[in-house]
């Protein structure tokens, strides 16, 4: 990665992620696992989903339409392997991902797609500012800042007396307590568009209590592992936004009715990212682009993460927003130079 992305659950500097070929009648589709290197954010970790895949969900699609039956959870993995076998159906049809994603909500997607970018804790105040003033400049039409208990007021602070009116949320990755409720009222004098995962994943009481007291508007991730549990958490007033992450909820069937949940009960949407190859970047995109997502999500240019991708196409921000794919399957081609020389495990499995 081009530079480290710190969070309250810890520091990447490199991206893992387990990239799957499905290879017929000399068509290949592509999908990416974007679990990170070790479990912090969820139990899904790079490691383990590549043995996943290999030993348990990729033999099982080979002998069949019900391949998703042989684990349970593990949706970044079952998410990669959906994608890669959706995008060779595509490409061997002709269509892309954004259109096809167009006939199964009946809705008309954006050519381009508002442009968002995550910034993580950067403990110096001036590299910080500096950081959002280059991210305002290239056009990123909102700014998503990674906060914790110990670093969440003063950047803040700092980041509104330069950018007074800038659209700004804050993620703080569960790190807060519910008695921290003081610290986090503090934070309402800046206007945040929400604060997300303020408390634990597993606190959904806490989140509805929370709610009650703060005027900022609560949105959950980790939480959320599908239609069922989104419901459920807006039902109870525990979020009134939910981040919708394609690769979390399992691929896109979980990730469509996710969204439907959120239009039918007026919730908040945006699409996040996990430090995405140009890979899952394409299916994200594809996705942002559909009918009811409220803000806009975590979908940065090439440049903000990789000197050099696994896809030809380079990401740019233009006016705002990023151009979606209109390519057949995901709309981009792999480099497969790139892809060789990142490569450090393969398993290749043949019906």
């Amino acid at each position: 990665m081009r530079s480290v992305f710190s969070t309250a659950h810890g520091t990447e500097s490199a991206k893992h992620a387990t990239i799957v070929e499905v290879i017929d009648d000399g068509v290949s589709g592509w999908g990416e696992c974007p679990a990170l290197e070790h479990p912090t954010y969820t139990e899904e970790y790079a490691d383990g989903a590549f043995a996943v895949l290999a030993t348990q969900l990729a033999p099982a699609a080979l002998e069949g339409p019900h391949w998703r039956d042989a684990v349970t959870g593990n949706p970044m993995a079952k998410a990669g392997l959906e994608l890669a076998l959706l995008d060779h159906r595509l490409r061997s049809d002709g269509k892309s991902l954004v259109a096809h994603l167009e006939e199964v909500t009946a809705s008309r997607a954006l050519s381009a797609v508002p442009a968002g970018i995550s910034l993580g804790i950067t403990r110096d105040l001036d590299e910080l500012v500096s950081r959002v003033t280059r991210a305002v400049a290239e056009g990123y039409q909102r700014v998503r800042l990674k906060i914790d208990r110990d670093w969440d007021y003063q950047p803040l602070a700092a980041i509104r007396s330069r950018f007074p009116t800038l659209p700004l949320q804050v993620d703080a990755n569960g790190s807060y307590r519910l008695d921290d409720l003081g610290a986090l009222q503090r934070l309402e004098e800046f206007g945040l568009l929400m604060i997300e995962q303020p408390l634990p994943a597993d606190d959904l009481r806490g989140h509805c209590l929370l709610s009650r007291r703060l005027a900022i508007p609560l949105c959950l991730d980790e939480p959320i592992t599908g239609a069922e549990a989104a419901s459920a958490a807006i039902a109870m007033g525990a979020c009134s936004i939910v981040n919708i992450k394609v690769a979390r909820l399992g691929g896109l069937g979980e990730t469509l009715a996710t969204l439907g949940v959120c239009r039918s009960t007026g919730a908040g949407a945006w699409c996040g990212g996990m430090l995405d190859t140009g890979i899952g970047r394409a299916v994200n995109l594809a996705v942002a682009a559909l009918d009811g997502f409220t803000t806009p999500g975590d979908i940065a240019a090439t440049d903000r993460y990789f000197d050099r991708d696994l896809i030809t196409t380079r990401f740019h921000v233009e006016s705002g927003a990023i151009t979606v794919p209109h390519g057949s399957g995901i709309g981009v081609e792999i480099d497969r130079d790139a892809l060789e020389a990142f490569t450090t495990h393969r398993v290749v499995l043949r019906r």
